[in-house]
């Protein structure tokens, strides 16, 4: 076989040839599989598992403007919650006949505007956002484009079309608050990598704190999060408040690495030093003592998103545009 032939690929006319059909049938197979006879079908599959057929969709793509994918950007592929989030877009765009095209641009927003520009560059339909701060060419882009976006975990005053999240802020306020009302009075903000939800987090527990009357603290960095960054955070608390007897952290890994740091230091939790996290990943409730967070609808989250997307698409657009999925505070032990 020589090097052309092994780079070409089967065509519809190939598997034609072999099952002794006419390439509109092979074509109208690929289109929609219940529109050929049962034997001629099963005849066709035959074939087309037996060249290792691939697909080709360009011709659909130009024809109809048209991909057929959803393109999504997720900050991180490490992250146990964008996982999740994009486990729940692909529960609804699997049953839809849509492919999903992931990148990861890691919290960057130029890096993010590379991946759109690539992603538009193959026709996508529609895109999935984990951010609301985008460059200016990115909007522009966007706007070019003239496709449905969602802009999905936040809550954005002004989203470029559809938004489905949860209050961060609000959240935050909420289980500091708590913390407070449990007797703590010298309390921690532990922040990595400054993005706008770890941004929110931090609004939400300064408000908690300021009118309680007590001194805000933050100790942030601009690291990726770990479960080793907690215990360097708690060494910097300390250094500056000897008396510290609580930590709010943007993530559960900070917090697992926070409550281990304060095992090591005798530090008892929740007793000497509570500890909260923020998603409610699973690790935090096998642990020792049992890590208290925010539990957030990352699945769900996803799934609304992809579901807005695709009825943008059919051509049934949803009336109300920004979608709140709240949350759960879990009480763990270490409040």
């Amino acid at each position: 076989m020589t090097m052309e032939a092994k780079r070409s690929r089967p065509t519809l006319q190939d598997i034609a040839d072999r099952v002794g059909i006419t390439k509109m049938t092979v074509s109208r197979y690929m289109r929609n599989p219940d529109s050929v006879a049962q034997a001629t079908r099963d005849k066709i599959a035959q074939v087309v598992e037996e060249l290792g057929y691939i697909h080709n969709r360009t011709p659909a793509m130009l024809s109809k403007s048209s991909s057929k994918a959803i393109g999504i950007l997720l900050p991180s592929l490490s992250n146990q919650v964008f996982s999740s989030f994009a486990q729940g877009v692909e529960n609804v765009t699997n049953l839809n006949g849509y492919d999903t095209l992931i990148a990861h641009y890691s919290y960057d927003r130029d890096v993010e505007e590379k991946k759109i520009e690539s992603f538009l560059s193959y026709q996508v339909d529609g895109l999935i956002l984990t951010d609301t701060n985008h460059t200016e060419r990115t909007l522009q882009m966007i706007k070019t484009a003239g496709i449905p976006v969602v802009e999905a975990m936040d809550l954005p005053v002004n989203p470029i079309d559809m938004a489905v999240g949860l209050d961060h802020m609000q959240a935050a306020y909420d289980v500091v608050t708590q913390m407070i009302a449990k007797g703590k009075r010298n309390i921690a903000y532990f922040g990595a990598r400054l993005d706008t939800r770890t941004q929110l987090r931090m609004h939400g527990y300064d408000k908690a704190v300021t009118e309680a009357g007590l001194e805000p603290l933050h100790v942030l960095t601009k690291e990726h999060s770990s479960f080793a960054l907690g215990s360097t955070l708690l060494d910097k608390a300390l250094l500056i408040q000897p008396e510290l007897d609580g930590v709010f952290c943007t993530n559960d890994d900070i917090a697992i690495g926070t409550i281990m740091a304060c095992r090591a230091k005798q530090q008892r939790v929740p007793e000497d030093i509570s500890v909260v996290g923020f998603n409610a990943l699973d690790m935090g409730k096998v642990i020792s003592p049992t890590l208290a967070s925010i539990d957030t609808p990352r699945f769900e989250i996803g799934k609304k998103s992809a579901e807005l997307l695709l009825s943008a698409l059919s051509g049934a657009p949803s009336e109300q545009k920004v979608f709140d999925m709240g949350f759960t505070i879990i009480e763990g032990e270490s409040l």
